[in-house]
């Protein structure tokens, strides 16, 4: 009798831990709130851009403009990956959203943290292709070693995604031989 009242009480601490790590999830939720903040500071941020070459048009030159709207796309793709972060983590790792909305985005049905990995570095390397491309366009007032190692962070994002991309593929086709 003492040895079943053990064991109980031992499965009733083991399941009140696995429910307080559980939970635990949820301290990620102040963190998505911050980035919804941060998201809304690059709204501001495109608005401010969007104004300065509106009004400045008539004084800018072509490669500023050309800068000025590199820039515009940068921040729309900051937002962008803000979004999937937002949206994709939380539904991945706090809880489902939940939402039976038309513009519910397609990717969001089959998330999980191997897609979410995947699209965050295409992200990212979308991002670092508007800053090389800056880089370009503004190479006459950077110094070489300024050009080399964009260059070379461009590239090692290629990599990792693209061993990202293959380690994803290896774990889909061990998953599917389990099965």
């Amino acid at each position: 009798m003492k040895i079943n009242q053990e064991k109980t009480q031992k499965g009733l601490a083991e399941r009140y831990l696995a429910a307080v790590i559980f939970s635990s999830r949820w301290l990620q939720a102040p963190l998505y709130l911050g980035l919804i903040i941060a998201q809304a500071i690059y709204v501001y941020l495109f608005i401010v851009e969007l104004a300065h070459l509106i009004t400045d048009i008539h004084r800018i030159g072509e490669n500023e403009i050309m800068l000025i709207v590199l820039g515009l796309i940068d921040v729309v793709m900051i937002s962008n990956l803000l979004i999937m972060v937002i949206i994709g983590g939380y539904e991945t790792f706090v809880s489902r959203l939940r939402i039976d909305h038309p513009d519910i985005p397609e990717w969001l049905s089959h998330v999980n943290a191997n897609t979410m990995k995947i699209k965050l570095a295409l992200a990212l390397i979308g991002i670092s292709s508007i800053h090389l491309l800056k880089t370009f366009i503004n190479i006459d007032h950077l110094s070489e070693n300024n050009v080399k190692w964009q260059v070379v962070i461009h590239a090692l994002f290629l990599l990792s995604a693209l061993a990202m991309a293959y380690t994803s593929k290896i774990a889909q086709a061990v998953a599917s031989e389990e099965a």
